[in-house]
C-alpha cells in the first residue's frame, strides 16, 4: 500500500531496506514562532489505554486537601521502595538485575517495550541535556514524544514528559497505582518489590506504551549495563555523552572502567553515537562496539552558525557538544523509522524544526538563571547541578561569562539598574552556594571551580555551605520539609575547611588552622552559623537564603550573583524556596 502525506520539504516518507514498523501517520498542521506552517507525519495515535485504572476515592466534598493527601500517600508508597540511605551506597551495582524481566511480565510490558521506538542515552555529563534536545527536536518535527530523565528537582512527575510537558497529576496517579498494586499482588520473597529507580523506569515504560508515544527517549539513571532502562533490547539508536569521573565507588576508578560500564547499553548492530572522548575511554568504547558489530560514530559539537542567528535554549558552551549529539541521534532515528531528511548535511543549515527544537528546549537546574522575586534588581541565582570535576569546570566557565555582563537577563525582563540614577552602575558581588554528596572529593571539585572562575576574573566574596533539605531516602512533596534542628553538619565543615585552605594557598599564604579562625554565631531565627574568613556554614538552606536576601536588601548598590552548584538536589531545594 502506498502512502501519500503532505510533509515538510526536508522529510520524505521512505521505506528503507529493513523498515521499522511505525503507527499509521496522521497529518497535522504545526506552526512555530519561526513562521513555519507545515504538515508532517506526526503519528499522533489515539490514546487508548488498555489498563484498568484504580479508582482512588475522593474525600467528601472533593476538597483540595484530600487531593494533596492522596498525592502524599502516593509519594509515601514510592518512598517505601527506597532501600538505600544514599545513592552512593556501594551495593548499588545491579544486584538482582534479572528480576527486572519478572517485573516486565507482571506489568505486561514484555511485549509492549519492543514496540517502542527508543533513543537510549548514557554518559557522565550532558546526557539529560542531550535527551532534552532530542525530545524537543522530534516534537517539533510533529511526533508524539515521551521523555524519561532523572533526577527530579521538585516533583517526581518531572521525570516523565509527554509532548514536552510533565505528566499530569491525574495520569501519574492512575499509572502509579496500577503498577504498584499489580506488583504488590504478584511479588513475593523470591521476587520482591522493585527498588525505587527500577520502579520509576517500569512506570515510564508503562506510561509510554499506554500513551502510544511515537518516540521514547530514555536517560540512563546510573552506569549502563545494569541500569533499569537497559531492559530495552532493540532501541533505534544509542548515544553516549561525555564521560568523566563520577560514581567511581560503583562504576570503577579509571575512565576505561567507567566507559566499559556505560557501553553496556550498546546492542548488536544498533547504531550508536558518542562525542569526542579521552583516548582511554574511546578505545574501550570502540572495542565494545566492535564486539557487537555496532557502527559507532563520533558526533562533533554543533556549529552555532547552523542556528540561523538564534541561540541554544540551554546555556553554556558545553551545550553545543550535547546539541551535536542530539542532532545525530534524531537524524538517525528519523532515517531508521522511515522518515529520512532530504539534503541534510553537517555543514548546511539545519531543518527548521531542528532549529526550533534546539532553541526552545527546556531543562530545569542546568545553567538556569532565576532573579529573586523578593529582591528584584539586587539578587540573581545561577543554578547548575554540576557535580563532577569536568562539569564543575564547565559550570564555572558559564557562570563567569554570564556575570561579565547582564545582557543575558534581558530575556527575563530583569532590570538590574532600574532603581539607579541614569549613568550609574551597580557593583557586583559573586557568592557561591554549594553542597555535594559525601562520596565526592572536594579536593577535585572545588579547585576546578574556583580556579576556572578566577581565570575569568571572577572571585567569590563568600562561599556558603549548607545541607540539602531533601533527603535521598524519602521522596519529597511540593511542600517544603521541616528543617532538622539536629542536622549533622560534619560534611559541610569538611567542605568549608577545604575551601578555606584552597583560598589561603591560592593567595600565597600558609595553610592556617581553620577551627581557630572560625566562630559560631546565631542568626535571628536561632539557627547556628559558622563564620570563617572566606565562608559560612549554615545549619539550614532557608537560613542561607534569608541571609542572602537580607544582605541584598541592606546593600542596594550591589548586585549579588549567587552560583548554586554541586548537587542537583541542592538546586531543586533552592528552586522550591525561591519560587514558592
Amino acid at each position: 500500500m502506498s502512502l501519500s502525506v503532505n510533509v515538510a520539504p526536508w522529510l520524505k516518507i521512505a521505506q528503507p531496506s529493513n523498515p521499522i514498523p511505525m503507527p499509521m501517520p496522521i497529518p497535522i498542521p504545526i506552526s512555530s514562532s519561526l513562521g513555519l506552517h507545515f504538515s508532517t507525519p506526526p503519528l499522533i495515535s489515539p490514546i487508548l489505554s488498555s489498563i484498568q485504572i484504580k479508582n482512588i476515592p475522593m474525600a467528601e466534598g472533593g476538597s483540595m486537601e484530600s487531593a494533596a493527601d492522596r498525592y502524599q500517600s502516593t509519594l509515601d508508597a514510592l518512598s517505601s521502595l527506597i532501600t538505600k540511605k544514599s545513592r552512593a551506597d556501594k551495593s548499588n551495582k545491579g544486584g538482582g538485575y534479572d528480576l527486572l524481566f519478572d517485573y516486565l511480565k507482571i506489568l505486561e510490558l514484555d511485549e509492549a517495550i519492543p514496540q517502542l521506538k527508543i533513543i537510549h542515552v548514557a554518559g557522565t555529563k550532558g546526557k539529560g541535556s542531550t535527551c532534552t534536545f532530542a525530545e524537543s527536536i522530534l516534537r517539533n518535527c510533529g511526533f508524539r514524544t515521551g521523555l524519561f530523565t532523572s533526577p527530579h528537582l521538585i516533583d517526581v512527575r518531572e521525570r516523565f514528559r509527554l509532548d514536552g510537558l510533565e505528566i499530569s497529576e491525574e495520569k501519574f496517579l492512575e499509572y502509579f497505582w496500577w503498577c504498584y498494586d499489580r506488583l504488590k499482588e504478584k511479588t513475593n520473597d523470591d521476587v520482591p518489590m522493585p527498588t525505587y529507580f527500577r520502579f520509576l523506569a517500569l512506570l515510564a515504560f508503562k506510561i509510554f506504551a499506554s500513551e502510544q508515544v511515537d518516540v521514547a527517549i530514555l536517560e540512563v539513571g546510573l552506569g549502563g549495563r545494569f541500569d533499569a532502562t537497559n531492559v530495552v533490547k532493540n532501541p533505534i539508536v544509542c548515544g553516549l555523552s561525555s564521560l568523566g569521573y563520577d560514581h567511581m565507588e560503583i562504576l570503577g576508578n579509571t575512565l576505561g572502567e567507567i566507559a566499559g560500564v556505560k557501553a553496556g547499553i550498546f546492542k548488536h548492530e544498533i547504531p550508536a553515537f558518542t562525542v569526542p572522548q579521552a583516548d582511554e575511554a574511546m578505545h574501550v568504547l570502540e572495542e565494545k562496539a566492535s564486539k557487537l558489530n555496532v557502527n559507532l560514530q563520533v558526533a562533533h559539537p554543533l556549529d552555532a552558525n547552523l542556528l540561523n542567528g538564534l541561540k541554544l535554549a540551554l546555556e553554556g558552551e558545553h551545550q553545543y557538544l550535547n546539541a551535536g549529539l542530539a542532532v545525530a541521534l534524531c537524524s538517525t532515528w528519523l532515517r531508521r523509522t522511515g522518515h529520512p531528511i532530504i539534503n541534510f548535511n553537517q555543514t548546511g543549515p539545519l531543518p527548521e524544526p531542528f532549529i526550533m527544537g534546539l532553541t526552545t528546549a527546556s531543562l530545569q537546574g542546568r545553567a538556569q538563571i532565576v532573579p529573586d522575586i523578593e529582591s528584584p534588581g539586587n539578587l540573581v541565582f545561577y543554578l547548575d547541578g554540576a557535580h563532577s570535576p569536568e562539569s564543575m569546570e564547565a559550570c564555572a566557565r558559564w557562570f563567569s561569562l554570564c556575570t561579565r555582563d547582564d545582557n543575558h537577563l534581558s530575556n527575563l525582563n530583569y532590570q538590574p539598574q532600574q532603581h539607579m540614577d541614569e549613568g550609574s552602575k551597580k557593583d557586583t558581588a559573586q557568592i557561591l552556594l554549594v553542597n555535594c554528596m559525601s562520596v565526592r572529593d572536594p579536593q577535585l571539585l572545588l579547585p576546578r571551580l574556583m580556579r576556572t572562575c578566577a581565570s575569568h576574573g571572577v572571585c567569590f566574596l563568600k562561599a556558603l555551605f549548607v545541607p540539602n533539605i531533601s533527603v535521598y531516602h524519602k521522596v519529597g512533596s511540593r511542600a517544603l520539609p521541616t528543617v532538622d534542628p539536629q542536622v549533622d553538619l560534619s560534611w559541610q565543615f569538611a567542605l568549608q575547611s577545604a575551601w578555606e585552605t584552597l583560598m589561603q594557598s591560592d593567595k600565597g599564604g600558609e595553610p592556617s588552622n581553620t577551627d581557630q579562625a572560625c566562630e559560631e554565631v546565631k542568626d535571628d531565627t536561632g539557627m547556628s552559623v559558622t563564620i570563617c574568613k572566606n565562608s559560612f556554614v549554615f545549619s539550614s538552606l532557608p537560613s542561607a537564603i534569608k541571609w542572602l536576601r537580607d544582605t541584598a536588601q541592606k546593600d542596594r548598590f550591589v548586585h549579588f550573583q549567587v552560583l548554586v552548584t554541586g548537587s542537583l538536589h541542592l538546586v531543586g531545594d533552592v528552586l522550591r524556596l525561591i519560587k514558592k
